[in-house]
């Protein structure tokens, strides 16, 4: 059984249930100063990529279209806009990382994080490469020169960091809603759940970012399509590509780890908040190409999942289970107590 700590009994003594503990963690003060280090940081970024997305709406809705009247009312903004266009776009990518890298950090220590990072660049990477040049699996397209260094001469670097932080928080936020709903599932099946709801709100939000970048008016497109499709311009099988990739790299990612996601560490506001702000971002753009029907299908499938497991928590709320020895060396230890950690307690 377990105590109100969290701690399972045996033998007459309270042993801490450690499993999914943070690795690297050294001394209990070192430790304890890492982690606020990275709470600050990861904040920090998270608003600076905020900042950084409404510059670059600033400067694609209205700088760009209208820089005579801009730069003759304002001769020392030249130097901004130069900046602008030549690093704005790979800045909030660059911060969006940063930020996501520090919770992840928060949630799952160094080690299991820089693996995460590590498969989800390589694999967004090659995808990418194998994309741009061969048109599979996403459909024929290719880079501008908005978003920096490019890998290759096709995919910027950046692109990857992309996929990488919107891959994490999107893996986050299935793992917090898998907690809602999963207390009825077997440990495996919860973590494919979590896999595929992952890979599910990585397609949601490009359901809204990629018929703005397609469509001919947007000023400053960061790719272009060069092939027609039946979604607003884009091909289907870009979205399956983006399904296919965003679920290999979590599922790989999630093997190489020793032990699951404990919910509870996961700072709900820090992954809500950063999927929220690039959804926005890109359903500015959308509407700035009067693209509104996308923007109403990506709120309303984002919607869906968390409507379905508020209505089957409510319906089947989770009663406590007595903790095995084989669900704490599997990893599972917090989805057979979840009451015994709030979902919304901060690191």
């Amino acid at each position: 059984m377990t105590t109100a700590e969290g701690h399972i009994a045996t033998d007459h003594r309270a042993v801490p249930a450690t499993v999914d503990q943070p690795e690297d963690r050294g001394p209990v003060s070192l430790w304890g100063s890492f982690v606020t280090l990275s709470a600050k940081v990861s904040w920090l970024a998270l608003v600076a990529h905020i900042m950084a997305m409404l510059f670059a709406l600033g400067g694609i809705l209205y700088v760009i279209p209208n820089i005579g009247k801009v730069l003759a009312d304002n001769p020392g903004a030249a130097d901004i806009y130069n900046w602008g266009m030549n690093y704005g776009g790979a800045t909030h990518m660059i911060l969006g990382a940063i930020a996501v890298f520090a919770m992840g950090v928060l949630v799952l220590g160094l080690r299991r994080t820089t693996l995460f990072f590590v498969l989800a660049y390589l694999i967004s990477a090659s995808s990418e490469l194998v994309g741009t040049s061969t048109g599979w699996p996403f459909g024929n397209y290719s880079y501008t020169d908005y978003l920096g260094y490019r890998l290759v001469d096709h995919v910027p670097f950046t692109i990857p960091l992309s996929w990488f932080y919107m891959g994490m928080t999107s893996y986050f936020l299935a793992r917090l809603i898998v907690w809602m709903i999963g207390h009825r599932l077997s440990s495996n099946a919860r973590e494919v759940t979590t896999i595929l709801i992952g890979g599910y709100l990585v397609v949601v939000w490009d359901l809204v970012l990629d018929p703005a970048m397609a469509h001919d008016t947007l000023v400053v497109r960061f790719w272009e399509w060069h092939v027609e499709g039946a979604y607003f311009g884009m091909p289907v099988q870009n979205y399956v590509g983006w399904l296919f990739t965003a679920v290999l790299f979590m599922g790989l990612g999630r093997l190489s780890w020793n032990g699951g996601i404990v919910p509870s560490r996961i700072p709900v506001m820090l992954p809500v908040i950063l999927y929220g702000s690039n959804i926005i971002f890109a359903s500015a753009l959308s509407l700035s190409v009067g693209l509104w029907v996308p923007i109403v299908l990506c709120v309303a499938l984002i919607l869906l999942p968390a409507a379905i497991a508020w209505s089957i928590r409510r319906a089947h709320p989770p009663v406590d289970r007595p903790v095995t020895r084989s669900q704490v060396s599997s990893g599972s230890v917090a989805d057979a107590q979840p009451h015994g950690a709030e979902i919304m307690s901060q690191r």
